[in-house]
């Protein structure tokens, strides 16, 4: 028997995968025909599902299952509309008067001011807690990378986001699609074919088979237009064309850029998932109690400690902070997550404060004993830049606040405190 790429023989069954070593299941296979087993597909595409009508159907579940849309009513536009609303010959974007014609039951949903924000923070930081490599691309579109996950092959990969699929739709109310491949391209094309809620894997050595009976404008950069001219002029409809036409045609077809076009179509595609590394994207604490606590006041002191544990960190790092998630886990090891967040970012204390009983009502923990609670801090951006109001009150605040933190560095942790950092929670001032 011969050797295989890792250095191990064909009879010892393991063999070298992109980044471990995987176990082969069946009967050996005849002399040399034993191949090098693909590492797990482990990018993934996720696309949320006509992301701002289902923000507001969040908010208005009573309203699932009709035909749906965002917009303006005087002389607007269709935002975003249901798939219901699409079947109805409803699109995006479309005259709000048209629409409304097209489909006389047309529920039209203003827009919320500041809502889709806060929903795409919110699900890029349930993304963020499964990978810290996290590309959003757009506000309901991004990437993730799951290579530091130790995830043995294709069922653990798909398990794990399909519970982060799970998790997107019980605690946002958010259908989102997802796609799983070896890269950023198939993975793209992956979750945009089965919406909503979608969820679909290429298989490890089968790219340019998945591709191949794929229309044109499947492949991302080639629109509506594009495709159209390919089917009438070139003849060309399928991705799998594009795989195996000569390349004179090819290059008829695409001009000076047909080889990207010829790599694509095979499936090929090497750019990274792309974010900052290095750098802090959320702040978090969380504290696991000996046993259950009901008192509210004490769980309200033990989340203020914890985000004044957390800004100073925030402060040091020359950062400012949007987001406010708080985590409560149950004794039955249910889990409820709420997020607030700011119109602007701060590096300060005072006004998350006031968001942490209502976000520990809204999380499930109103009438609830309570075994863990944690606070996450996200939304993170650079320190300097912004335009404040009332700035002299806010230049004073940070003063303090950083001579706070400086005496607690020279005279260790707790030097100074906050006043509901005291025993009795009612001397917090």
């Amino acid at each position: 028997m011969g050797w295989e790429e890792g250095g191990k023989s064909a009879g010892d069954r393991p063999v070298q995968s992109g980044w471990g070593l995987f176990p082969l299941a069946g009967p050996p296979p005849p002399d040399g025909q034993w191949g090098v087993v693909p590492a797990p597909p482990t990018i993934v595409h996720l696309d949320a599902d006509a992301f701002f009508v289902s923000c507001e159907l969040a908010r208005r579940p009573e309203l699932r299952g009709r035909a749906c849309a965002v917009g303006g009513r005087e002389r607007g536009i269709i935002a975003s509309a249901s798939y219901e609303a699409r079947a109805a010959g409803v699109y995006t974007p479309m005259p709000t008067a048209r629409a409304l014609r097209v489909c006389p039951a047309l529920v039209l949903i203003p827009p919320t001011p500041g809502l889709y924000g806060e929903v795409s923070a919110r699900m890029f930081d349930l993304c963020g807690e499964l990978t810290p490599w996290v590309e959003r691309s757009s506000i309901d579109e991004g990437y993730l990378d799951l290579r530091g996950k130790g995830l043995a092959d294709e069922a653990a990969v798909s398990a794990v986001v399909r519970r982060l699929q799970e998790r997107l739709w019980s605690e946002l109310g958010l259908p989102v699609s997802f796609g799983v491949a070896a890269n950023k391209l198939l993975a793209q094309v992956a979750s945009k074919l089965r919406k909503p809620r979608g969820f679909v894997v290429v298989p490890p050595g089968g790219e340019a088979e998945f591709l191949a009976p794929l229309p044109v404008g499947r492949l991302p950069g080639i629109g509506a237009k594009t495709e159209a001219r390919l089917v009438e002029v070139h003849g060309l409809r399928l991705i799998g064309e594009l795989q195996t036409v000569p390349d004179a045609k090819l290059e008829a077809a695409f001009g000076p850029g047909w080889r990207e076009v010829r790599a694509a179509a095979l499936g090929a595609d090497d750019r990274p998932v792309m974010t900052e590394v290095g750098e802090a994207r959320s702040y978090s604490q969380q504290e696991t109690f000996a046993s259950d606590v009901r008192d509210r006041a004490q769980l309200i002191q033990v989340l203020k400690g914890m985000v004044d544990e957390l800004l100073p960190k925030v402060r040091r790092d020359g950062k400012r902070v949007r987001t406010l998630t708080v985590r409560a886990r149950f004794p039955d090891f249910s889990e409820g997550l709420r997020a607030r967040t700011l119109p602007a970012a701060t590096d300060l204390e005072a006004p998350f404060y006031p968001l942490l009983e209502p976000l520990l009502t809204a999380a499930g923990a109103a009438s609830r004993p309570v075994r863990l609670v944690g606070v996450r801090f996200s939304g993170v951006e650079e320190g300097g830049g912004q335009l404040e109001f009332f700035a002299e009150a806010e230049a004073r605040r940070r003063r303090l606040a950083r001579v706070r933190d400086e005496l607690n560095a020279a005279r260790g942790a707790g030097a100074l405190r906050h006043g509901h950092q005291l025993a009795n929670p009612g001397d917090d001032t």
